[in-house]
């Protein structure tokens, strides 16, 4: 990839992190905007859109580490797996579903109704298979899987701070933000690639 598409690809994922998160924010963080609208309070408020930006910034930088170290790993794996890196991660999908209703259900020694995680589980395969779908549409078919295991389990794995913080508003803030930004860069990446490389190759390369 060229160093402008790849400064292109870096600044467009930071602003959808950032917009994405900001949007959000108004949903799951609303009683905080409600608190200095009435009175409307301009700096506090102005400072709550300078506080979910930079928030969103922040899920950018881990999406986007998460992403660039995906496709290094995805080499390494078709060097030393060859052939198996393909169950490999299909396997490895299936780990990290049954990780996201299963132990974060018992983690909460029961609170939450196990129903909960599961929808969470399946909605995220459900948008990870139609990306990933979208994605072996626009190049070739052995895109598929990768783009899959890119969507569930790279982002499962950056979405692992969101997780672990007490309450649920910084979880959705992050999964938003974590699911625009590498939908984004996953369906980006081959259209910023040179002319003279073939669409998909990062990660489809056997």
């Amino acid at each position: 990839m060229r160093s402008r598409n790849l400064v292109r690809l870096f600044l467009s994922t930071l602003l959808i992190g950032a917009v994405s998160t900001l949007i959000t924010s108004f949903f799951v963080k609303s009683q905080s905007y409600r608190e200095f609208l009435q009175p409307f309070d301009l700096f506090e408020v102005f400072g709550l859109f300078v506080f979910f930006i930079a928030l969103g910034f922040v899920f950018s930088l881990i999406s986007q580490m998460g992403f660039f170290a995906y496709l290094t790993i995805n080499q390494f794996g078709l060097s030393m797996f060859r052939k198996l890196w393909l169950p490999i991660q299909i396997l490895l999908i299936a780990f990290t579903l049954f990780d996201l209703v299963y132990f974060r259900y018992m983690d909460d020694d029961g609170n939450t109704s196990i129903l909960l995680y599961l929808l969470a589980a399946v909605a995220l395969f459900v948008y990870s298979w139609i990306i990933a779908g979208i994605k072996a549409k626009e190049t070739n078919k052995k895109a598929f899987v990768p783009g899959l295991f890119f969507m569930i389990v790279v982002t499962s794995i950056e979405w692992v701070p969101g997780l672990r913080a007490s309450g649920t508003d910084y979880t959705w803030l992050m999964i938003i933000s974590l699911l625009a930004c590498n939908t984004y860069q996953l369906l980006m990446l081959h259209r910023l690639n040179d002319k003279n490389a073939k669409p998909g190759d990062e990660v489809t390369k056997k």
